[in-house]
Parts: structure tokens; C-alpha cells; sequence
């Protein structure tokens, strides 16, 4: 086995992910010299090296003779236990955007200490990873949806997932689980990134879903098997969302919402950052409009302007239009004179154009053409509209 790629197993499991200590410590050094360090204490903080010792006591090689290849091998008979696999920064499979993260761990504690780049992750589904995440985006949100956010999280998903789009989300209820349904509906690729083991099904409520995502998508984790959902590590997994995927969509979220989190890490990796209006009286719509507030967030209501935020230059939405009238066939000096013809009183050309403040030749020539039209007919007395007005009539027109 490739040692580039045993130091990086190792040390994904041996350190908890988004290290920002062990992160510097391998672009300075290389993941083997690294592992080296942090397994013999030595050029690392008392902190990092123990909490190293204390993950190689518990997997039972604290006195191997090589405690890091002792714990590679062991992570791939659980990867094989579990119907995994695991890939690294040495695999062809690894998606060069993760590594972008470096970005956000140099920007100083605008969101977390610990946001470095995954050392590994697992996978299980029959997609590459690669592949997967090349025309991807994040769609996130609130636990205690309302059914106007089931609705759009499942007609977004949908909607991507038709336009060959890769849906990416992180499993839980809610908006999570919602918008992987869609996309697997259309039939199209969906990851979810767990906070936990590759193998346990969380929320348990999920695990229908998240077992049709292992089928037929991909369900993708830094933790190895056995691993628990910890509060933190769904802040730490939300950097991943947020970095694999070209653009974050957040479909209603409270004041404090992980959602949030994650589209701050698109933020501060220059990914769209995009949200979906709600009802200003609903709890779960208030982080969305803070988030509103925040420069270069973008507002999105249909997946045309989701596309346009994430696709290729020329992929724009088309604007949305009213239904179309009659009138939209005129130009405007001929809508100007009709909109000075009564719909019960019969009026001169003359007449007319004065309302409309045209001149009578003018008035004289648009008539005929709006009778052809069928928008007014004439009579002896002049011309008035064909067709009873919607609205109210003018006292004048009594």
C-alpha cells in the first residue's frame, strides 16, 4: 500500500478531523514525517499528542512496533466490515475542492479553529467521488420544517437532480432528508456527509433513505465505524458541505441554525451563497433573512436561478413574466390611444387624441388598425371600446 496514503488513513483516524495543528504540521512536513511526530509526541502540542495517545491505546497499538500501519490495516478491514471504502488526497477519486479548505483555516476564527481539509474520508455507493461532486450543490436547512419548506426543498432537489445535477446534504430531518427524497425521485445522484460512522444510520428515522443513498448515491464521512454524532462534529462536517459543492442553498433556518454555519463556510470559500425567502412571521424563515442581509448573498426562488448562481457562463435564468394580454401586440403610442378610448361613450378621433395627448393624425391612423384589432369598434358618433371594462366605469362614462 501506497505509505502516502497509510500516513493519511492513519492520521484521519488518529487525530479528529479539521485539525488546524495537524493540517500545518502535514503542508510542512508530509503526512509520513507527520505521523511519525504525532505518534512519538514530538514537535506537536501536549494537547494533540494526547489526545493521539489516547486513540492508539484505545484501537490497542500503543506499543506496536508500527502503530500507524497497525491502525491503516485495521480501518481497512472495518472499511471491508462495512462495505466501505475509504479514499485519500493520494486516490485519483478525491475531489481537488475539499483541499480548498486550506483557504478557510487561514482566514483566523471566523467560524471554527478546526477547519482544515479531511485527511481521509469513507464512502460507500457506487458513485466516484470526484465525479459526483464535478456539477454538485448543497441544500440545507431547518429540522422543524414548515410545509412550505418540505415543499421547496423537495421541488429544488428534484429540479437540480433532473438537470443533471449531484444534490448534497447532510442526512438529517427536515430539509436534509427532504431534498435527498427528491433528488433520488428524479433519479439523480445525492450525497449525504454524515457526522458519524459510515455504518450507523443517523437519525434512525433516516435510515430508509440514507440506506437508498449508500445504494445508489453516496454517503461520505471522515469518522470512522463506531464513531458517535457529537454536537460538534455536525459544525465540523458542515465545512465539507459547504466546500465539495460549487454553491449552498438554505431553505428556512432559525436564528441559530447549523444551515447558517454551513453557508458561512461557502462564504468564506467563495462559494454562491444562496436562500430562500419565507414568510416574515415564521420562526423558521428568520436566519434565512439575517442571512439575507449578508453582501453577496444571493436570493433564489425557482432552480433557473440556482443554476445561474452555480453553472456555466451563459446559464441564466429566464425572467419571469406576467401572463400574457391582447395589448402586449401594440406599441406604445397605439396602447396610448387606447387607453383613451371609452368603453361606453362613443368618442371623435379628435376627441381622443386629446385625452391621450397625441396629435389627431396620429390618433387617425392607430384607430383603424385597433378596430381591425378588435379593440374597439366604430360608429357614427366615433369610436369606443369592443369589450365591457373590468374595472369601474368613470362617472363621465355613465
Amino acid at each position: 500500500m501506497n505509505e502516502e496514503r497509510v500516513s493519511q488513513m492513519a492520521l484521519g483516524t488518529l487525530v479528529e478531523p479539521g485539525s488546524r495543528e495537524l493540517g500545518v504540521l502535514v503542508r510542512s512536513v508530509g503526512a509520513q514525517e507527520a505521523l511519525a511526530r504525532v505518534i512519538g509526541g514530538f514537535g506537536i502540542s501536549a494537547q494533540l499528542a494526547g489526545a493521539v495517545q489516547a486513540r492508539l491505546r484505545s484501537a490497542g497499538v500503543l506499543d506496536a512496533a508500527d502503530p500507524g500501519a497497525q491502525v491503516a490495516e485495521q480501518m481497512a478491514e472495518q472499511a471491508e466490515r462495512s462495505g466501505a471504502r475509504i479514499v485519500t488526497a493520494a486516490d485519483t477519486e478525491w475531489p481537488q475542492a475539499l483541499d480548498e479548505l486550506v483557504r478557510a483555516s487561514r482566514e483566523g476564527n471566523v467560524l471554527r479553529r478546526d477547519t482544515d481539509p479531511p485527511m481521509c474520508v469513507w464512502l460507500r455507493g457506487p458513485l466516484r467521488l470526484d465525479e459526483a461532486l464535478e456539477r454538485s450543490v448543497s441544500v440545507v436547512g431547518a429540522r422543524a420544517i414548515t410545509g412550505y419548506g418540505g415543499y421547496v426543498a423537495s421541488e429544488f432537489a428534484f429540479g437540480l437532480a433532473e438537470r443533471g445535477w449531484t444534490v448534497v446534504s447532510g442526512g438529517a430531518l427536515g430539509v436534509d432528508v427532504t431534498a435527498h427524497r427528491g433528488a433520488l425521485v428524479a433519479g439523480g445522484p445525492t450525497v449525504a456527509v454524515l457526522p458519524c460512522g459510515i455504518e450507523r444510520a443517523y437519525p434512525a428515522a433516516n435510515a430508509a433513505v440514507l440506506e437508498q443513498i449508500g445504494a445508489d448515491g453516496l454517503l461520505l464521512t471522515e469518522w470512522a465505524p463506531g464513531t458517535m454524532p457529537h454536537k460538534t462534529r455536525f459544525l465540523t462536517r458542515n465545512r465539507v458541505i459547504a466546500a465539495a459543492t460549487r454553491g449552498t442553498v438554505v431553505i428556512e433556518a432559525g436564528s441559530r441554525s447549523g444551515a447558517r454555519n454551513t453557508l458561512g463556510y461557502a462564504r468564506l470559500l467563495q462559494r454562491a451563497a444562496m436562500v430562500v425567502p419565507g414568510p416574515i412571521n415564521s420562526a423558521m424563515s428568520v436566519g434565512c433573512h439575517l442571512e439575507l442581509r449578508q453582501p453577496g448573498t444571493v436570493l433564489v426562488t425557482r432552480v433557473e436561478e440556482i443554476i445561474e448562481e452555480v453553472g456555466a457562463v451563459g446559464e441564466l435564468a429566464d425572467p419571469i413574466q406576467g401572463a400574457g394580454r391582447p395589448e402586449d401586440v401594440l406599441d406604445p403610442l397605439q396602447a396610448r390611444i387606447l387607453d383613451a378610448v371609452r368603453p361606453r361613450r362613443a368618442m371623435a378621433a379628435e376627441q381622443i387624441a386629446a385625452t391621450a395627448g397625441v396629435s389627431g393624425r396620429d390618433a387617425r391612423r392607430a384607430l383603424p388598425l385597433l378596430e381591425e384589432l378588435g379593440f374597439v369598434v366604430s360608429g357614427v358618433d366615433g369610436y369606443r371600446l369592443r369589450r365591457e371594462p373590468r374595472g369601474p366605469v368613470d362617472e363621465e362614462d355613465r
